[in-house]
C-alpha cells in the first residue's frame, strides 16, 4: 500500500467519529441524523413514524399550514375480495427503521430542507362502512389538496386511492402511474362498486382521472378479463412480462410519454411485485417485478410532476419476514423522492 496515501487516510479518519463526514453533500444529510457528536436517537424507540420523520397528528387541526409533504395512514381494508389484513399495513410500514434518509441512486435526502412529517391516520367514523370510510378520506384530502401540501399515503386496501383522486383532481384530471398486478378498473359486485378492484374505473367516470395519461405497470394473472375498461377508455397497460422484454429504460420511456408534463400521482400495491418478494398481500399474483426492477421503474420517475402517491395492500401477518413491509417502505420512501423533486421545480418555477 502506498505508505503517503495511508499516513493521509490516517491523519484524516483515524480520530474521527462517525458523525465526522468531510464531503459537504453527505454531512448536509449526516447533521439530520447526529445531533450530539455521534449519537442518534435509537431507530427502536419511541412512536413509529415513517421515515422517522416528525410525528404530527395535531396538524389536520392547523389546517397543515406549515407543511410540504405529509405521511398519511390509511388503515382501512373494507374493500377486499379476498384475503383481509391490509388495515394494518400503515403500522407494518411505519415500524420498518432501515428507511431513508438518503437515496444513493437519485443522490437525495428528500426530507433534507423540506417540511415533512407523519400527521397519523385519517381519522374514520366507521370501522364498518366502506362509504362513510371513503367519504371520509375524500374530504380529509380535500383539506390536503386546499393546503398545497403532497400527501405520501400508506394502506389499507386498493380502493383508498379512489377518493385520495377524487379531492387531488378536483380541479384538473390528473395523470397516473400505477403498479400493480391488477389494473383494477372492474365493475360494481354484490351491490358494490366501492371495492379494491375498480377505484381506478371509479375515478376516470368522476372525470379527475384522465384515462390516456394513465399507465399500468406489471399487470398479470387470471383476472385479465375483468380490465376491459382499461383497454376502452385509452389507459396504457404493460404486463409483467412485457416489461421483461421491453426492458426497464423502454417502459420508464413509455410511462414518461403517456403522463407527459401534467401533474400525475403515483399509486403502487404491493402485490406488483412477485409474492417471492412481497407475500404479504391480499391478492398475491406469481410472476411479478422484483424489487430491484421497481425501484429503477420508480427512480425513472424523476423529474415528472408528481403532486401525491400511495402504497398499498401491505397485509404483514402473511408475511413473517417482514419482507413486504420493507418493500412497502422503499418503494415509499422512493415516491417521496419523485415528490420532493416535483416540489423543487415548483418552488423554482414560483421564484421561491
Amino acid at each position: 500500500m502506498d505508505k503517503t496515501k495511508l499516513d493521509a487516510l490516517r491523519a484524516r479518519y483515524a480520530d474521527n467519529s462517525g458523525s465526522d463526514i468531510h464531503d459537504p453533500a453527505f454531512r448536509a444529510v449526516a447533521s439530520q441524523q447526529f445531533s450530539d457528536g455521534d449519537r442518534r436517537k435509537w431507530p427502536f424507540s419511541d412512536v413509529a413514524t415513517f421515515m422517522g420523520l416528525p410525528y404530527r397528528p395535531e396538524a389536520a387541526a392547523t389546517a397543515f399550514a406549515d407543511l410540504d409533504i405529509a405521511c398519511i395512514g390509511l388503515p382501512m381494508d373494507l374493500g377486499v375480495t379476498n384475503r383481509a389484513g391490509a388495515r394494518l399495513g400503515p403500522r407494518a410500514v411505519r415500524a420498518v427503521e432501515r428507511i431513508g434518509p438518503y437515496e444513493h441512486a437519485l443522490k437525495m435526502a428528500p426530507a433534507l430542507g423540506c417540511r415533512a412529517a407523519d400527521i397519523g391516520d385519517v381519522p374514520f367514523r366507521s370501522r364498518f362502512s366502506l362509504e362513510d370510510c371513503h367519504q371520509d378520506i375524500a374530504a380529509f384530502y380535500a383539506r390536503i389538496a386546499a393546503a398545497g401540501v403532497i400527501p405520501l399515503s400508506v394502506g389499507g386496501d386498493h380502493s383508498v386511492t379512489w377518493p385520495i383522486l377524487r379531492a387531488l383532481g378536483a380541479k384538473e384530471p390528473v395523470g397516473l402511474v400505477h403498479i400493480d398486478a391488477h389494473c383494477d378498473t372492474s365493475g360494481p359486485y354484490e351491490g358494490s362498486k366501492f371495492h379494491h378492484g375498480g377505484p381506478f374505473r371509479m375515478a376516470v367516470l368522476d372525470g379527475v382521472l384522465d384515462p390516456e395519461r394513465t399507465i399500468q405497470i406489471g399487470i398479470r394473472g387470471g383476472a385479465e378479463y375483468l380490465w376491459e375498461f382499461s383497454y376502452e377508455s385509452g389507459m396504457t397497460v404493460i404486463h409483467a412480462e412485457e416489461v421483461a422484454m421491453l426492458g426497464i429504460p423502454a417502459v420508464i420511456a413509455k410511462a414518461r410519454t403517456v403522463v407527459g408534463s401534467g401533474p400525475v400521482y403515483v399509486s403502487f400495491d404491493v402485490d406488483g411485485l412477485d409474492p417471492a418478494f412481497a407475500p404479504g398481500t391480499g391478492t398475491p399474483e406469481v410472476g411479478g417485478l422484483s424489487t430491484a426492477e421497481a425501484l429503477a421503474i420508480l427512480r425513472g420517475l424523476i423529474g415528472l410532476d408528481v403532486i401525491g402517491g400511495d402504497v398499498v395492500e401491505v397485509a404483514p401477518q402473511y408475511d413473517g419476514t417482514t419482507n413486504t413491509a420493507q418493500a412497502g417502505a422503499q418503494m415509499l420512501f422512493m415516491i417521496f423522492c419523485l415528490a420532493r423533486a416535483a416540489l423543487d421545480r415548483r418552488r423554482a418555477a414560483a421564484g421561491g
